[in-house]
């Protein structure tokens, strides 16, 4: 896919998509991570769409400017981990770690900062979610399968019919409770394969207080998406 900008303060990067099915120009704003996507018809040129991207420009910024802007990982930013700000700094360290209300990063080669942070978040999103997992399946007395993270965009966690979990690792963001539940929630799909009165039944005996759980993911979870990690 090809990458286009449209100029101005900021600019924005644009994806060039096309589409066999599409039978005109079309334009995406994502609700979760403010990506922008221009679907073009086959035989739709780039330049058309560029055009007609840039005479929905004030749309497209109107759109970005109610998600709230991306943020870059790089000192001096915040992040959230485990539901509180963290101030990334520059700190004498070879890895990041947490120190009070820091986390420090290695203050060498700055423009790599990202990339660490977000190798620390999976590995930190790792250890938290195989162990609400294989606490929730014990009490369910069921087994778990291969525990896998991706950076989903549509699903904060799937359950495959042979066991095997997968998480998004943006979840360590999220207060601990709220990874807690998409655990329980994928879990239960262990004993349950499905979204049926009896898997909410064994979703509210792993985690009783799912409800509000589900409420923070529905009105903040699109804001963890809002973090840029591609240095």
């Amino acid at each position: 896919m090809r990458k286009a900008r449209l100029p101005g303060d900021p600019p924005v990067e644009i994806t060039l998509r096309r589409s066999a099915r599409a039978r005109r120009y079309s334009l995406r704003v994502s609700g979760l991570d403010g990506r922008v996507t221009l679907t073009l018809p086959p035989r739709g040129s780039a330049a058309e769409a560029l055009d007609f991207a840039r005479h929905r420009e004030a749309w497209i910024r109107g759109v970005l400017a109610a998600q709230g802007a991306a943020v870059p990982v790089a000192p001096g930013a915040e992040l959230p981990f485990e539901g509180r700000l963290l101030t990334v700094t520059g700190a004498p360290v070879r890895a990041p770690r947490i120190e009070g209300r820091a986390l420090l990063v290695p203050e060498a080669d700055p423009g790599r900062t990202g990339l660490r942070v977000a190798t620390f978040l999976k590995a930190a999103a790792r250890l938290r979610l195989a162990e609400a997992s294989g606490r929730h399946a014990e009490a369910l007395g069921r087994p778990v399968g291969r525990i896998t993270l991706r950076d989903t965009r549509s699903r904060w966690g799937s359950c495959a019919a042979s066991g095997g979990l997968m998480y998004s690792w943006r979840l360590v963001m999220a207060p601990p409770e709220v990874l807690d539940y998409v655990a329980a929630h994928e879990v239960a799909h262990l004993a349950e394969m499905n979204h049926s009165p009896a898997f909410w039944a064994v979703v509210a005996r792993l985690c009783p207080d799912h409800a509000r759980h589900r409420r923070w993911l529905r009105r903040e979870g699109a804001g963890l998406h809002r973090y840029r990690f591609d240095d």
